[in-house]
């Protein structure tokens, strides 16, 4: 993306850094994370960012070896701007103080949680449509503070424990602020972006049309003459990848969907369909789900399910992709938030929550070379990039739905029986929020059919069948999430009409746990 103006954000460990760069995006900025031992004197000349952030993060600048910035950043003559950690660095390394709160041994003051900045009396184009109201919300999270600013900067904005909040050097173009202003907790954190990058001279050139025309562009230069297979899960980042590879290179695409028996009601024929019938697009489906469901008899850990899934996806897609000859290229949907979180900012492992079945093993035994036409994009890109394909809104717009399917909606052991009852819930419960008009006020739903039975009456009869547990929740990216608060009329309608319609069901409960704790699937 050399020929777009690039912004630079320098990682310093937040959890909400990806925020940032959601924030810059939503402006038509192109922007990329980069952890800060990456970002060398070469780095910053080769990337020549035309502006510059600093990431929070969770160390102590007073600590001897904390992250920081190449000085040579500060040289650059581009505007920087600070937040939180990335301002107490700022300070730090311009010449100014910061002091150690409790966390990191001092006796300051830490400040966590909303607090409310108030302007100082001097005026900055950076806070343009704040202080109409004389305050600001905005999300605190720091145990140290700025204790003296640096040479040639002056204080904008004040909080009860952090007297130098907003601070800027208006000469050289560096802002600072200890607050977070990217993640909802700071309401008007938007304007702080919005003002930062017209004060930078960002002229907003990145939009998904000129991304799709890049996109193409690369591919045929990556590809050439050669082919390239796809594998297809009918999801929104898959499908978006193969009809932009297929405008790029037509018939040198062809794509594997494999068919493991873990699909939602009807999902199999609709995905063939659509990709065979509206697109053209040479597509082998391959129906394994006599294999899957066999390999999972029996298996009730969630952890051996996903990896038994994720061996046979891999063996069966080579399989499969053996019988296209000439084949050098393999297509992946993988997106930014994988990119960003593949690079462990400390350097070593990172814990495994859940095991992904596409990732690791599939190129490297393949022998393949990797095209990844997506993976400088966030989840919305994405939809947006699908519009501009001409994709239908019913694909677009489409819930996540993992790899693994149904297996990790089914805790416990997996039958063909469940499976059917599942599915058929499912649907009943989709098509409810849909009726209701509430599918896209929400990011993931679905049922889960639960490893117990319990006793009902139906009919004067008595019943002993499955309970389930609807889930749905609102996101903006997955990492974090709230269960959605549907009424009870709502919750009262589904439940009577999946224990009428599906047979095998004589209880419905609804999860309200957010992530974290919980995970937003069950398994």
């Amino acid at each position: 993306m050399t020929h777009h103006q690039r912004l630079l954000i320098i990682d310093f460990g937040s959890q909400v850094t990806q925020l940032i760069a959601r924030r810059l995006r939503e402006l038509n900025v192109y922007c990329e994370i980069h952890p800060y031992q990456n970002v060398t004197d070469a780095f910053l000349a080769d990337f020549a960012p035309k502006a510059v952030i600093f990431s929070g993060g969770p160390d102590s600048v007073t600590r001897a070896g904390s992250p920081r910035p190449p000085e040579s950043v500060y040289a650059m003559g581009v505007p920087i701007l600070g937040i939180c950690y990335g301002q107490q660095v700022m300070m730090q390394q311009l010449g100014g103080q910061v002091d150690g709160g409790k966390i990191s041994g001092g006796g300051g003051t830490a400040e966590f949680g909303r607090a409310f900045v108030t302007p100082a009396e001097s005026k900055i184009s950076l806070l343009d449509g704040w202080f109409a109201d004389g305050k600001e919300q905005v999300w605190m999270s720091h145990g140290d503070h700025v204790s003296q600013i640096a040479p040639g900067f002056e204080v904008f904005g004040t909080s009860p424990n952090a007297p130098f909040a907003i601070t800027a050097d208006k000469a050289k173009n560096f802002y600072a602020v200890q607050f977070h202003p990217e993640v909802h907790h700071t309401p008007n954190g938007k304007k702080i972006y919005e003002n930062f990058v017209r004060l930078a001279g960002f002229s907003g050139d990145w939009t998904m049309g000129a991304y799709k025309d890049d996109a193409i562009a690369r591919i045929r230069e990556q590809v050439g003459d050669k082919k390239v297979i796809c594998g297809l899960s009918g999801g929104v980042d898959s499908s978006v990848a193969a009809v932009l590879i297929h405008e790029a290179i037509g018939d040198q695409l062809t794509c594997v969907f494999v068919d493991h028996g873990l699909l939602r009601l009807n999902e199999a024929d609709e995905v063939v369909s659509m990709f065979r019938d509206n697109y053209n697009i040479p597509l082998i489906h391959a129906d394994e789900s006599d294999l899957f469901l066999g390999e999972l008899d029996g298996i009730s850990d969630p952890e051996t399910k996903r990896k038994i899934i994720g061996k046979l996806f891999i063996d069966v897609f080579q399989k499969h992709a053996n019988e296209i000859e000439g084949a050098d290229f393999l297509a992946q949907g993988t997106l930014y938030p994988d990119v960003i979180e593949s690079v462990s900012f400390s350097g070593g492992p990172s814990v495994t929550i859940k095991s992904h079945h596409n990732v690791g093993g599939l190129p490297e035994k393949m022998g393949l070379k990797l095209v990844e036409p997506l993976r400088e994009l966030f989840k919305d890109e994405v939809r947006a990039l699908g519009r501009e394909l001409g994709l239908p809104e019913t694909f677009i717009g489409r819930h996540p739905f993992p790899g693994p399917g149904l297996a990790i909606r089914c805790p416990g052991e997996i039958t063909r029986d469940k499976l059917d009852i599942l599915r058929k819930a499912d649907a009943v419960y989709i098509d409810q929020i849909r009726k209701h008009g509430l599918y896209d006020d929400i990011w993931q739903a679905f049922v889960a059919i639960l490893p117990v039975r319990t006793v009902g009456v139906m009919g004067d009869g008595r019943t002993y069948d499955y309970a389930c547990a609807l889930r749905a929740v609102t996101s903006v990216d997955g990492m974090t999430a709230d269960y959605y608060p549907f009424t009870h009329d709502f919750l009262g309608e589904t439940a009577t009409r999946i224990i009428n319609e599906v047979q095998g069901i004589n209880r419905v409960t609804y999860d309200i746990t957010s992530k974290p704790p919980g995970t937003i699937e069950w398994e």
